[in-house]
């Protein structure tokens, strides 16, 4: 199974509606496991912005 690779903006976007239509609806809207998003936003929350950064090439 391939993974799919998250930008930066894609993830502060994801963020952002979750705000506005809920965890759920957000994840199931993009196709984010609920995991994953809970694990942005607990980077999110500690480092900001440079929690979210992509560290792979």
């Amino acid at each position: 199974m391939k993974y799919k690779k998250w930008t930066l903006d894609q993830k502060l976007e994801i963020l952002a509606t979750s705000e506005e239509i809920g965890i759920v609806e957000a994840c199931r809207k993009y196709g984010v496991s609920t995991g994953t998003f809970y694990s942005w936003r607990k980077k999110f929350d500690h480092q900001g912005e440079a929690g979210l950064k992509v560290t792979y090439d």
